[in-house]
């Protein structure tokens, strides 16, 4: 409640506005085998005037898109349209989730906002391509809810309440249920001036993500993965789930309709000022509190130098991506660039790190034989003066 009375206060008082308004942007089976696990968890239910019987949605009246113009996931790399499921706006999966909306997509998922049938509430739906392994996100949202609690952070963390498989055109896919969340942070500080975050707003939301890596890492769980697109806002207000479903069924999204396939515009969601909530445990370790683990994780310029130079390392990793993530966030730009000549690039990551916080100490240096590539015995650099 704080946190949203903060964003509310100012947005009202620098105007911020989302750039597109619901009335004017762009809104966005098969065989299916289940494997559904219990869980106790928050759910977004819908107002009491709505229906909970299926909808018949619209398949005409909308714009239909050019076929040469690459749009969604037609514009990630390696695209193949026959590793994604064709997702059609309207269909219904398990006899209980009906696709209303299409919210994003990503190099090896669709996802969308669905009408739980059966519960009457909304959810988003994950559809992963063929061949995406996502049983480790399965096992750490059951780590996670196996966990019985009072810890403030576990509230901050988004699990998969559902799960399932489902056959399409060129393989089985699997699906991944969770509950529906805002905008991505990433997205959130695009509308404030300088894409910036006002210091209060910022504050909040660090103590709520610290909040929830403190219960991650008591559990034994390493993220890995932060950055401002794993991190989304919450929603406190379901009504904005229920205009985005009505205007689908009033304007049916625009879209591009292919042989045997149709690939739906995404809704951009609209502010929902509610706390940050910590999502996509896709890539995270599980293990004991304070284990070591190995691997080359964590995303471009957010790595930790225990990461860079191939160390052990642990659930500190996440603590520095929380860091740069605020100055990120703070500061409208990035802390670290770690790219040469249009790639990532190690060295040059390392060089921005020592020209902005020093030569790192000796002891450190020591962890790892790679250091020597950069470092002589000493600790002095060899590559950049």
């Amino acid at each position: 409640m704080i946190f949203m009375n903060i964003t509310m206060m100012m947005m009202m008082k620098q105007r911020i506005k989302p750039r597109q308004s619901l009335s004017s942007c762009f809104f966005w089976a098969g065989t299916i085998t289940r494997s559904s696990f219990g869980v106790s968890t928050h759910r977004l239910r819908l107002p009491v005037f709505a229906s909970t019987r299926i909808h018949t949605i619209p398949n005409n009246g909308f714009e239909r898109l050019p076929a040469h113009i690459r749009v969604e996931e037609e514009t990630v790399p390696d695209y193949k349209p026959e590793r994604f499921y064709p997702v059609r706006i309207g269909e219904v999966f398990c006899s209980r989730y009906q696709v209303v909306a299409k919210l994003g997509f990503g190099t090896t998922s669709t996802v969308w906002l669905c009408r739980d049938v059966r519960e009457n509430t909304f959810h988003t739906l994950k559809v992963c391509i063929t061949g995406e392994d996502s049983s480790n996100e399965v096992a750490v949202s059951q780590r996670i809810q196996s966990i019985d609690a009072e810890h403030p952070g576990k509230a901050r963390l988004r699990v998969a309440l559902d799960t399932f498989q489902v056959a399409g055109p060129h393989g089985s896919h699997r699906c991944l249920v969770f509950a529906p969340l805002g905008l991505t942070y990433t997205a959130f500080r695009n509308l404030f001036p300088d894409n910036a975050l006002n210091r209060d707003i910022l504050q909040q939301s660090l103590l709520m993500i610290l909040l929830g890596l403190d219960f991650l890492h008591q559990a034994g769980i390493v993220h890995t993965d932060l950055s401002p697109n794993n991190v989304l806002l919450g929603v406190e207000d379901v009504g904005v789930f229920s205009k985005i479903e009505l205007a689908e069924l009033r304007n049916p999204s625009p879209r591009k309709v292919l042989d045997g396939r149709v690939i739906h515009l995404s809704y951009t969601m609209p502010i929902t000022p509610g706390a940050p909530v910590i999502t996509d445990f896709g890539a995270a370790r599980l293990g004991d509190p304070g284990q070591k683990h190995s691997g080359d994780v964590m995303p471009g310029a957010y790595r930790a130098p225990e990461v860079v130079l191939g160390m052990e390392w642990d659930s500190k990793i996440d603590i520095w991506s929380v860091g740069v993530m605020m100055w990120d966030l703070y500061e409208g730009g990035r802390l670290f660039r770690a790219v040469r000549d249009g790639h990532l690039h190690d060295e040059q990551h390392l060089a921005e790190m020592v020209s902005l916080m020093g030569q790192p100490p000796k002891k450190f240096l020591e962890r790892s034989t790679k250091c020597r590539q950069f470092w002589d015995q000493q600790g002095n650099d060899q590559v950049w003066v």
